[in-house]
C-alpha cells in the first residue's frame, strides 16, 4: 500500500528550461532562468477541508523539481497524461500568437496534477496533502499528446484515489488517460480513464477530479475521497440558475419551451410541453437560456443549444462521422433542395420521376464546398459523370433493390407491422365491436363502422368471426382516437389532409399477416356530421384504388406515430432524464453509473439537433410529417395515455399489446400470439442476454436488499427520475419500486434495453423501408374522393387514379429532405460503439466484472449465428421468401454505414 509523505526542500532552486526554435529564430536551445516555486509547506492543512473549486489563482502548486535528496521509502512514481488532439482545442493552434500559453507548454507547465490519497491521515483524521507536479509535453503520435510528470511519492501516502487536474490553457482540452506508473512496492500500474473535456482554470478555477477505477457504493467510499465525491456531484448539480455556458458540466432539467421561435415569426409560437396536466411530457436538459420577447414561456432561439460539455459529439480529429452528416443535411443539403425545388407544393408527377432520384438524381446550385459534401455524405452526393459536380442522388434502399413493387403489395403492408420500422404499433383485437373512447358529443358516434359481417366476408372459408377473435386471430393499428381530435386543426394547414384510421389484420396459418379492413373518419367540423368509410381489398379497379389511397393515408399516420412515439418519445425524449438524474445523483465511481454510462453517449447531444432541426417550429417534422405544427404536441398526448415505464420493457410491452401472454414454460417466459413476429423473437433473446449480463453485474455489488434499500446515491437517483424527469406521472401507481437487486435488475435492464434493442429496431432501418417514400409516406396531402366529393373529384379520380395518389403523396421537397435525413439517421459512424463488443476499462479491471462481461460478448457473438439461421429458414415467411430483405435489425454488430443491423449501446443519432 502506497503511503504519502513527501519531504520537499525550502529553499528556492534556480531551474534552466529549455526554449526550442519556434520561440527564437536561431538554431540551438536558449535556456529562461525561472525560479522554483517554494515548498509545499505553503499548502500545509491549517484545519480547513480543502476546496478543489476555489484555489486563488496566485496560489501554484509545489513541483516535483523542488523535492529533496532526502527520499527514504519514497518511489519516483511518474504519470503519462494523453490528451487528444482536437479540433478547436487548444492543441490546434499553437504558435506564437498564442503568447503566455505556448511559453508555459513548453515551460513544462500545461497541466497541473494532484495525487489524491483515498486514506485521511491517522494522525490528524484529516485529508493527507496532495501531491501536486506539473505535467509537461513529452510526444506526440498522430491524435495523440503525451504528457508526462514525476512524483515523489512517500511509502506512507496510501493508496492512490484519483487525480486532481488543473487546466493551464486559455482553451480546453480533451483529456483521454491517466497512467501512474513506477511504485516500489510492485503494485501494477494505475490507469485512470478520463475521456472528458477540462476546462481552463481561466474559464473556471474548479479542479476537476478523476478517480481510480475502482468502483465504490456510497456506503465503501475511502474516507480520503468522501468529500471529492460529494462535491463532484454538487458541481454536476449547479444552482439552478443562470445561462450555462459552453465548457460547463452542469446537469438540470427543464420543460420543453423552446420548440417554438415567436420572436422571428409569431406563427412559431408552440404551447409549452411538459410541467402542465393538459400536456405532460419527459424533462430536457435545462439551458438557462433567456425568455422571448413575444411570449414570455418561451426561449429564445440561439446559436448554442447547451448540452453538458461531456454529453456533446467527439471533436477529435477521427470526428464522429454522425455529427458531421447531421449538420451537414441541415445546412447545405436541405437549403440547397429548397434553392432547386422553387415550387415547394409541387409533387411527383408520374412514378418514373420518383424513380429518377435514384438514377438520374437532382441538379443543385453550384456549392462552395462541394469537396467536403463529398467527404461527409458519400452516399448521398454521387457525380453521374465527371461534368456533373452538383448531383444529389440517392442510394436504392435494398428493400427497391430486391423488389421494385414491394411497397405496391398487401402482403408487405401487412408484414412490415411485424418485421418493419415500427413493430411496435400493432395490437390484438380483444373486444368487439370497436368503440372510440372520445367525448361523443365532440366527436360523434363512437362505434366503429367495421362490423362483423365484413369480417366475416373476408375469412370465410378460415373461420367464423366469433373464432377468429376467440383464437387471437384479429390484429389491428389503431391510430383513431389519437389522431381524431387533430384532424380539424391539421386540415386548417394548407397542403395537409388528416383522418382517424383503423387497419384490421387477420392472422393467417402459416403466420403472415393480411390486411382486412382500413376505416378513415372525419369528426363533424365546419357544419357537417361525422364522416367514416370503410375500404377494403378489391377485385374492381375502382375499388383497388381506393384501397391503394386509403393505406397512403394508413402509412402517413403509421410514419408520423413511428417517428414522433416509437422512436423520438419512448427513446430519445424518454431517456434524457435518465442520463440528468445519472450524472447528478450517482458519483463516477458508482458501479451503477459504471454500467449505465456507456448507454447514455451522445445522447443529450443528438435531442439538442432535434430540438433545434427536427421538432423543431417550421422543422423538418413539421414541414414533412402529417400532423404538421402539432406534431410535438401529439407526442405529448401519446405520453399521457400510452407511456409507462414498466411497459417499457419488451415482455410487458408485448403483453400490454396482446402479441405476449406469460408462459414459464415458454422460451422467455412468454409465449407470442404470432409465432412468427421478428422483432419480439430477436428482441427477446437480446434482452434475456442483456438482462443477463445486468444481472451478474447487479449482484456481484448488491448481495442483498439492505445494500440496495442504504445506497443513498441510488435510492436518491431512482427519486428523481420519478419525480423530476418524469414528474408529470410521478403519482402513477405503476412505478417500479427499488428494495431489492431484482428491482434493480429490471429498472437497468430497462433503461439499457430503450437506450439499445428498441432504439436500433426503429432507427437503423428508416432508409431501408423509407429511402423509397411510397412505401412509407410521411405525409398525405389529398382528402379520399370518397369524402364528399364534387362530380368532378370523382371524374378526375375515374380518369387519372394514379396521378391522385401521386398528388396524396409528399411534394418534392418534402419527399427529399425526408430522404436525404432518413439516409443520415440510418447510418452507423466509424466510431460506433456496439453492444457488449468493447469492455469498459472499469469492468475490465474487476476480475469478476470481466468475465461476465466476456459471457455477455460471446453470447451476442452466438445470438448473430442465431438471427442468421432464423433468416435462412424458409418456413418463417415474415423474414424470409421471394424479394424480402431478411430482418437483422437487432443483429448486435456492424461495419459502418446504411447497413440495416448493428445494436449500438445508446441512442447516438
Amino acid at each position: 500500500m502506497l503511503k504519502p509523505h513527501v519531504q520537499r526542500s525550502n529553499s528556492t532552486k534556480t531551474l534552466l528550461l529549455p526554449l526550442h526554435t519556434p520561440f527564437f529564430q536561431r538554431t540551438g536551445c536558449t535556456f529562461l532562468p525561472v525560479n522554483s516555486r517554494p515548498s509545499s509547506a505553503s499548502f500545509r492543512k491549517t484545519g480547513k477541508p480543502f476546496k478543489p473549486g476555489f484555489v486563488p489563482y496566485k496560489i501554484k502548486a509545489a513541483v516535483a523539481s523542488s523535492v529533496s535528496d532526502d527520499i527514504d521509502a519514497v518511489s519516483t512514481v511518474k504519470a503519462l497524461v494523453t490528451v487528444k488532439q482536437t479540433v478547436g482545442g487548444f492543441l490546434s493552434n499553437l504558435g506564437l500568437q498564442r503568447g503566455l500559453d505556448d511559453i508555459q507548454d513548453l515551460l513544462g507547465k500545461s497541466i497541473l496534477l494532484e495525487l489524491v490519497s483515498a486514506e485521511l491521515d491517522p494522525r490528524t483524521e484529516l485529508e493527507k496533502e496532495t501531491i501536486k507536479g506539473y505535467a509537461h509535453r513529452v510526444k506526440q503520435e498522430s491524435d495523440d499528446v503525451t504528457y508526462e510528470a514525476e512524483f515523489k511519492v512517500g511509502s506512507d501516502f496510501g493508496e492512490i484515489g484519483g487525480v486532481l487536474v488543473e487546466n493551464e490553457h486559455h482553451k480546453e482540452m480533451y483529456l483521454e488517460n491517466i497512467v501512474l506508473d513506477g511504485f516500489s512496492n510492485g503494485l501494477d500500474p494505475i490507469s485512470i480513464q478520463c475521456n472528458s473535456w477540462v476546462h481552463s482554470k481561466y474559464d473556471n478555477p474548479q479542479k476537476r477530479i478523476f478517480f481510480t477505477n475502482k468502483s465504490y457504493l456510497p456506503s465503501q467510499t475511502p474516507s480520503g475521497l468522501k468529500r471529492l465525491r460529494k462535491e463532484e456531484l454538487e458541481a454536476l448539480r449547479g444552482n439552478g440558475q443562470g445561462e450555462r455556458k459552453s465548457f460547463e458540466r452542469i446537469y438540470d432539467y427543464d420543460v420543453y419551451n423552446d420548440i417554438g421561435d415567436p420572436d422571428s415569426d409569431l406563427s412559431k409560437k408552440r404551447p409549452v410541453i411538459g410541467g402542465n396536466k393538459d400536456l405532460p411530457y419527459p424533462r430536457r436538459c435545462r439551458t438557462g437560456r433567456p425568455r422571448c420577447d413575444s411570449d414570455p414561456d418561451s426561449e429564445k432561439k440561439s446559436n448554442l443549444f447547451y448540452v453538458p460539455r461531456d454529453e456533446c459529439f467527439s471533436e477529435v480529429k477521427q470526428l464522429t462521422f454522425s455529427a458531421k452528416t447531421v449538420y451537414s443535411v441541415f445546412h447545405a443539403v436541405i437549403p440547397s433542395l429548397q434553392t432547386a425545388i422553387v415550387d415547394s407544393d409541387l409533387g411527383f408527377p408520374y412514378f418514373t420521376a420518383i424513380d429518377e432520384l435514384f438514377n438520374e438524381g437532382i441538379d443543385l446550385p453550384p456549392q462552395d464546398k462541394q469537396n467536403l459534401w463529398r467527404s461527409l455524405l458519400p452516399r448521398l452526393l454521387k457525380a453521374i459523370s465527371d461534368g456533373s459536380d452538383n448531383v444529389l442522388r440517392f442510394e436504392t434502399p435494398e428493400t427497391m433493390d430486391r423488389d421494385k413493387f414491394f411497397w405496391f403489395r398487401d402482403e408487405e403492408f401487412a408484414r412490415q407491422t411485424l418485421s418493419g420500422i415500427n413493430p411496435y404499433a400493432i395490437q390484438l383485437v380483444t373486444e368487439w365491436p370497436l368503440k372510440s373512447k372520445l367525448d361523443p358529443n365532440i366527436y360523434g358516434p363512437p362505434e366503429s363502422a367495421i362490423t362483423k359481417e365484413m369480417i366475416e366476408c373476408e375469412i370465410k372459408g378460415y373461420m367464423t368471426f366469433e373464432e377468429a377473435l376467440k383464437q387471437k386471430k384479429l390484429f389491428i393499428l389503431d391510430y383513431h382516437d389519437l389522431l381524431l381530435p387533430y384532424v380539424k386543426k391539421v386540415r386548417e394547414i394548407p397542403g395537409t389532409t388528416l383522418y382517424g384510421s383503423r387497419t384490421i389484420f387477420f392472422l393467417n396459418p402459416d403466420d403472415t399477416l393480411r390486411p382486412l379492413a382500413i376505416e378513415l373518419t372525419r369528426p363533424p367540423m365546419d357544419g357537417k356530421p361525422q364522416w367514416k368509410e370503410v375500404y377494403k381489398p378489391s377485385w374492381h379497379s375502382s375499388g383497388v384504388w381506393l384501397w391503394r389511397l386509403a393505406k397512403a393515408h394508413v402509412l402517413a399516420h403509421d410514419a408520423g406515430y413511428h417517428q414522433l412515439v416509437s422512436h423520438w418519445l419512448r427513446t430519445h425524449c424518454c431517456t434524457e432524464p435518465y442520463i440528468i438524474a445519472t450524472n447528478r445523483q450517482l458519483s463516477a465511481m458508482h458501479p451503477i453509473y459504471r454500467l449505465l454510462h456507456p448507454h447514455f453517449r451522445y445522447t443529450m447531444e443528438i435531442n439538442a439537433l432535434a430540438r433545434e432541426y427536427l421538432i423543431s417550429a417550421g422543422g423538418i417534422i413539421e414541414s414533412s410529417f402529417s400532423p404538421g405544427k402539432y406534431s410535438v404536441e401529439l407526442s405529448a398526448v401519446a405520453y399521457d395515455l400510452q407511456w409507462r415505464f414498466d411497459h417499457e420493457a419488451l415482455p410487458a410491452d408485448l403483453i400490454s399489446r396482446g402479441l405476449a401472454v406469460e408462459d414459464p414454460s415458454a422460451p422467455h417466459g412468454l409465449r407470442l400470439t404470432i409465432k412468427d413476429y421478428p422483432f419480439a423473437n430477436d428482441g427477446l433473446l437480446l434482452w434475456d442476454i442483456l438482462k443477463e449480463w445486468v444481472s451478474d453485474y447487479v449482484n456481484h455489488y448488491y448481495p442483498n436488499a439492505s445494500v440496495v434499500e442504504s445506497d443513498q446515491e441510488l435510492q436518491a437517483w431512482w427519486t428523481e427520475i420519478r419525480t423530476v424527469g418524469h414528474g408529470d406521472k410521478k403519482d402513477e401507481p405503476w412505478w417500479p419500486v427499488l428494495k431489492t437487486p431484482d428491482d434493480l435488475i429490471h429498472i437497468i435492464t430497462t433503461i439499457a434495453w430503450v437506450a439499445s434493442g428498441h432504439h436500433a429496431s426503429v432507427n437503423f432501418g428508416q432508409y431501408t423501408y423509407g429511402g423509397y417514400f411510397p412505401n412509407r409516406p410521411t405525409i398525405a396531402r389529398r382528402n379520399m374522393p370518397t369524402e364528399e366529393a364534387t362530380e368532378k373529384d370523382w371524374e378526375f379520380f375515374m380518369k387519372k387514379p394514379e396521378v391522385l395518389l401521386l398528388l396524396c403523396f409528399p411534394s418534392q421537397i418534402q419527399a427529399t429532405t425526408v430522404m436525404a435525413i432518413l439516409d443520415v439517421l440510418s447510418n452507423h459512424s466509424p466510431d460506433e460503439e456496439y453492444l457488449g463488443e468493447k469492455s469498459e476499462s472499469a469492468w475490465a479491471d474487476n476480475p469478476v466484472i470481466k468475465a461476465a462481461f466476456e459471457k455477455f460478448n460471446g453470447r451476442l457473438m452466438e445470438f448473430e449465428g442465431i438471427i442468421d439461421e432464423r433468416n435462412a429458414n424458409k418456413n418463417l415467411k415474415n423474414r424470409t421468401g421471394a424479394g424480402i430483405v431478411p430482418y437483422e435489425f437487432l443483429k448486435p454488430f456492424s461495419e459502418p454505414g446504411v447497413t440495416g443491423k448493428g445494436v449500438p449501446y445508446s441512442i447516438s443519432i
